[in-house]
């Protein structure tokens, strides 16, 4: 089974910056297809913020654009997003998402980090 590790979240006043990590791994022979992060915020649905194909142009939530960026080292099966400029209305718990392919177990799925707080105050 795959494991995603996510770091990063906390307390930011407005026009400030954070940084998420996160890393997958696990054991046996697997594979990561597209990888990225959503949020939720309070009484809101959850919400995709950024999503990197293993090749191909990156996803931005229109709301993110120009303040996020997401990299990706296949590699390492990392994703790092950068989150400059931020605003209250980024204030949700940030998810980390992964589409798997494990080669021992023989098939794919959707893999979740355990989510992470950003609090943005004003």
């Amino acid at each position: 089974q795959v494991h995603l590790e996510e770091s990063g979240g906390g307390l930011v006043q407005a026009g400030g910056s954070l940084r998420l990590s996160c890393v997958a791994s696990g054991s046996g022979e697997f594979t990561i297809h597209d990888m990225g992060w959503s949020r939720q915020a309070p009484g809101k649905q959850l919400e995709l913020v950024a999503r990197a194909p293993t090749g191909g142009a990156t996803y931005y939530a229109d709301s993110v654009k120009d303040r996020f960026t997401l990299s990706r080292d296949n590699a390492e099966n990392t994703v790092l997003l950068q989150m400059n400029n931020l605003q209250p209305e980024d204030t949700a718990i940030y998810y980390c998402n992964a589409s798997v392919y494990s080669y021992s177990e023989g098939w794919g799925y959707d893999k979740w980090g355990q989510g992470t707080q950003v609090t943005v105050s004003s």
